[in-house]
């Protein structure tokens, strides 16, 4: 059964009140000393902010929601009945080490694999993004417009590395490329920030290999509420499961596809 428009609201309300609040968190850790450790590699960092975010998260979802079922990045998945809660407690987990303040807490909620909620937030700035399936994306009371772009060379892209030198590798060719093409590029290293950027029209496009669902339920969902398109690299893939994505307006979308085509085809 799908879900109504008062549940998602209310959905809404709680995935907002939960960023927030983590939010708040990661900014009361922002200047104490940082204890950082690894996951499953040298470049794939935790911190104890990381794990006091995601208790933030889980425990308030879990006392308005009772038997949620929750995806957690650092806590994997804690079974149980409903809608999926896909949360990111920091996304720019490095950014966040080193200092740098650009990074944002990730709530999405995701019925029969359709994100239906989606909540970035970002603390240094205390903009709250939010969308819900239908009802559109927003920035506080302002509606969110994908940028009209319909050329490469007109575009302001951005993108990722992921942890694994593998996938860095795999993802050289389309970078060269589409840098070549483009006006600028940036990479800020906080993919579900960045999507809300697309969503607002601060980027025009983004790409990324090797995501995983908390770095873009959210985000993708704000991006197709404000009238964008979200495919992977290929055009009926799916970025929930493939962890490959294409964020942009429509146009643009395609644009992007057609290069890391041929970036891929010329290896």
């Amino acid at each position: 059964m799908s879900l109504d428009a008062a549940e998602k609201e209310a959905l809404v309300r709680t995935a907002s009140l939960a960023a927030e609040t983590a939010g708040r968190e990661l900014l009361e850790r922002w200047a104490a000393p940082r204890e950082v450790g690894t996951k499953s590699g040298p470049t794939d960092l935790v911190t104890d902010a990381d794990r006091a975010s995601e208790e933030v998260l889980l425990g308030l979802i879990e006392r308005r929601h009772p038997g949620a079922r929750i995806l957690a990045e650092e806590s994997g998945l804690h079974d149980g009945s409903g809608p999926t809660w896909v949360v990111d407690p920091l996304d720019g987990t490095v950014n966040y080490a080193w200092g740098i303040p650009h990074f944002c807490v990730s709530v999405a909620v995701i019925d029969s694999g359709v994100p239906e909620v989606g909540v970035v937030y970002d603390p240094i700035r205390r903009e709250s993004f939010r969308a819900i399936r239908g009802g559109g994306a927003w920035l506080g009371e302002r509606r969110l417009r994908v940028n009209p772009c319909q050329a490469l060379d007109d575009a302001i892209l951005a993108t990722g590395f992921s942890y694994y030198r593998a996938q860095r590798e795999r993802h050289l060719p389309s970078l060269k490329r589409l840098l070549l093409k483009c006006r600028g590029l940036r990479r800020f290293g906080a993919a579900a920030l960045d999507l809300a950027w697309v969503a607002c029209g601060r980027l025009d496009g983004f790409w990324e290999r090797a995501l995983k669902p908390w770095d873009v339920a959210a985000g993708a969902l704000l991006v197709t509420e404000a009238g964008g398109r979200v495919t992977g690299y290929d055009e009926a893939e799916d970025p929930l499961s493939s962890g490959r994505i294409v964020a942009a307006g429509r146009t643009l979308n395609a644009l992007i596809r057609e290069e890391i085509a041929a970036a891929t085809s010329a290896r």
